[in-house]
């Protein structure tokens, strides 16, 4: 019986991030253009606008999982659909860049407290250390967000234009996203594991504490920025990437939709094999994938071009999984959404200024800005590596069967 509604909570609360995902962040490759020639500003204005979002997300991110730690996950995610459904309102009727900042300053509000971060922290709230497969299912779910978002936004753009569009997705939230969200169970009665920390027995369940623990909390959030950083950079700049090593423009077009795959097959990696070794190790082999990859792509050429794809596309979707469990796994269930929310603020600035750094890169560079994304990761990869280990194993994360296995 708990496995069945496990199997729905994860449904209904994919198919609502999907749509969040759709709706928000992968809206602007769409409708930035229209959008620009419509309002009269550059599109390079569009992605400014949705840059500010990403920073008022990052913002919000610990202040909305505080609120899922104290009330649980259904009541901030069913009013993120309520927030999303204004933004996207608000974005339909602007005429002016104070109406689309101000649009997307609203939608930046839902993204803080309805996307992944928010999603993972209302399944640990109702499963604690159990929810790893859970937190696995929705980004299995999830990952298809650009395939349908991407498609469906076209197609309602080239139907009843992008004003009509971003009507659509706000409907969407009320009639779609809203009820599914409100499907959550609601989440237990605070008790003493759920209250703010006040010794380390109330904490028992915590793999970390004290100096170990703030350690492996600044070298995990130097791991999200860095490979957030790197995924950004990445999905606004791959084509023209694979073109200066080498590929063709149809080779880089075909190339580049071999990522979106490559992230589910990573993330189904992750569901079968390693759901049974330490996510620290999943996120180790995860985080070398990129270096691994760009190495290829320097040294082969256009003809690396699909090895690069698939690598940084499988390392991408197990880190996405990894930015929900290792947070667990190091630090328990305690207060996971106000640390989750803290440990994702420099990620989501490094994910606001990636577009436009790497592009300056791509500009001053050329194909030699791989050696910096490479770069990167090999440091996110050193500072998994570096990660405290003296409790790794005493995690429930960590052990199949009673038996634990170490990274």
């Amino acid at each position: 019986m708990a496995s069945s509604r496990h199997v729905s909570v994860v449904a209904a609360l994919g198919t609502a991030q999907t749509l969040a995902w759709a709706s928000s962040y992968y809206l602007p490759a769409m409708l930035a253009a229209p959008m620009a020639r419509d309002l009269g500003v550059s599109t390079p204005t569009i992605f400014a606008a949705f840059s500010v979002a990403l920073v008022v997300s990052a913002l919000l991110g610990p202040y909305a999982g505080r609120a899922i730690d104290h009330w649980g996950g259904r009541p901030v995610l069913a009013g993120t659909n309520v927030v999303f459904a204004l933004g996207l309102a608000a974005l339909a009727g602007a005429h002016g860049p104070a109406g689309l900042f101000g649009a997307w300053i609203l939608l930046g509000v839902g993204m803080g407290s309805g996307l992944y971060e928010a999603a993972f922290a209302a399944l640990v709230r109702l499963y604690g250390h159990g929810s790893r497969n859970t937190i696995t299912g929705i980004t299995l779910i999830a990952g298809f967000a650009s395939t349908v978002g991407w498609p469906l936004s076209t197609w309602l753009e080239h139907e009843v234009g992008w004003r009509g569009t971003c009507c659509t997705w706000a409907a969407l939230h009320l009639l779609v996203g809203l009820p599914l969200n409100l499907r959550l169970p609601r989440a237990p009665a605070p008790t003493l594991s759920s209250l703010p920390e006040q010794a380390p027995e109330l904490n028992e369940a915590a793999s970390l504490h004290g100096p170990p623990a703030r350690r492996a909390a600044v070298l995990l959030a130097a791991v999200f920025a860095a490979t957030w950083f790197i995924s950004t950079a990445m999905a606004a700049h791959l084509p023209r990437l694979l073109e200066l090593n080498g590929a063709t423009l149809a080779t880089a077009v075909a190339v580049g939709a071999l990522v979106g795959p490559a992230q589910v097959a990573g993330r189904l990696l992750e569901f079968g094999v390693l759901r049974r070794v330490h996510p620290l190790l999943s996120a180790r082999l995860a985080a070398v994938m990129h270096p691994l990859g760009a190495a290829l792509l320097v040294f082969i050429g256009g003809p690396g071009a699909a090895l690069f794809a698939i690598l940084h596309g499988a390392g991408n979707g197990i880190l996405t999984i990894a930015k929900g469990t290792l947070p667990l796994v190091l630090f328990g269930p305690k207060g996971y959404g106000h640390r989750q929310g803290l440990l994702m603020v420099p990620a989501r600035v490094a994910q606001a200024s990636a577009p436009w750094l790497f592009g300056l890169c791509l500009d001053r560079w050329g194909a030699g800005a791989l050696w910096l994304s490479g770069s990167i990761g090999l440091m996110a990869f050193g500072a998994l590596l570096a990660m405290p280990r003296a409790s790794e194993g005493n995690s429930p994360l960590s052990s199949r069967r009673g038996n634990p296995t170490r990274p």
